[in-house]
């Protein structure tokens, strides 16, 4: 066991390293294009921080396994907003802009209620099967790449809250050397996360826990701890505006790109459904993926200058800690 905790230590010393030269590199990146950081964390960040999500929904759904790839995205969708939000606001409050109350935020809660309509619409409408079709793929792929396009076009600086954009240390980086660091950051947090979730599970079952409780608490939030530490990271250095778009876009692309992606290569294996099944999706588990999304939007208006503010964040632990208590007595 004592190696596992060295290998488990220093995974999260990865995370850490990786989340920081994710933020730094990112951050002088949005600087040299002339983006807002927002952007950037919603694209770049947000879509690198997704690929554990990728790795895991796509060869579930090569294999035929549908619980695994849609589980995995209500999951982390869920988890990123409550937990890792929350965690982030509870250090400081987070900044959401008039272009994030008007287009971000809204589009999260679009491509939320779209997916249970296609996902549930033989239970909604009493139209077919509760799957994700390769035309639901399809169409989810076509709007990732149009959200993309229009969010390029309008994306041009905004300076955050803190003043980051002020921030010395990334001004003398050269664009060459920004690219650079932000691919070693995304290295080094993949590595980082998977061997932080092999050295947890090893850890937990030489603890004699179960593999249920293994399942629901690590390998859950394991796909979800590059987002987790990047969103921690880019708080402590006043970069909130990063932290807000990597939630966002993680949430936006886990749908639209991940499961659109899963959708069109999924592999039905005997005489299971044509598509991603939603079978085994409650309704409690959708319904708290979307009170995670409006959460997001009423938290604005919560509190003054459009903050999430630490009151929100005690609301977003509160409602992940009710949700892992339902799903332990739901075992």
């Amino acid at each position: 066991m004592t190696l596992q905790i060295i290998i488990l230590l220093g995974s999260l010393a990865l995370l850490i390293f990786g989340a920081e030269w994710i933020v730094d590199g990112s951050s002088a990146i949005a600087r040299r294009a002339g983006l807002s950081e927002f952007l950037i964390g919603l694209t770049v960040v947000g879509i690198g921080t997704s690929m554990p999500e990728l790795a895991v929904s796509t060869v579930g759904a090569l294999n035929g396994s549908a619980d695994i790839s849609i589980g995995n995205i209500v999951g982390s969708n869920i988890f990123n907003v409550l937990l890792i939000l929350g965690v982030t606001a509870m250090i400081r409050p987070v900044f959401i802009s008039g272009s994030n109350l008007r287009r971000d935020i809204p589009l999260n809660i679009f491509v939320t209620v779209l997916l249970i309509l296609f996902g549930k619409h033989a239970s909604l409408f009493g139209l077919g099967e509760d799957t994700l079709s390769r035309l639901d793929g399809a169409i989810f792929l076509l709007l990732f790449i149009a959200y993309m396009y229009i969010s390029f076009r309008t994306g041009k600086e905004e300076f955050s809250e803190d003043g980051a954009d002020e921030d010395a240390g990334g001004k003398g980086k050269k664009l060459y050397v920004a690219i650079l660091l932000t691919l070693a950051g995304f290295a080094a947090l993949i590595a980082g996360g998977k061997y932080f979730v092999d050295s947890a599970t090893k850890i937990a079952r030489m603890a004699h826990l179960s593999e249920k409780f293994i399942a629901v608490t690590i390998l859950a939030g394991g796909t979800s701890m590059p987002e987790l530490v990047t969103c921690v990271v880019a708080t402590i250095k006043k970069k909130g505006a990063l932290a807000l778009g990597n939630i966002i876009g993680s949430n936006i692309s886990n749908i639209l790109l991940i499961l659109g992606t899963s959708a069109l290569v999924f592999h039905p294996s005997g005489k299971g459904p044509s598509g991603l099944s939603f079978g085994n999706i409650t309704w409690m588990d959708l319904g708290v993926l979307v009170l995670s999304s409006l959460l997001l939007l009423t938290s604005a208006w919560s509190g003054r200058n459009n903050k999430i503010g630490r009151g929100d964040a005690t609301l977003f632990l509160l409602c992940q800690g009710a949700y892992l208590v339902w799903l332990f007595l739901n075992l």
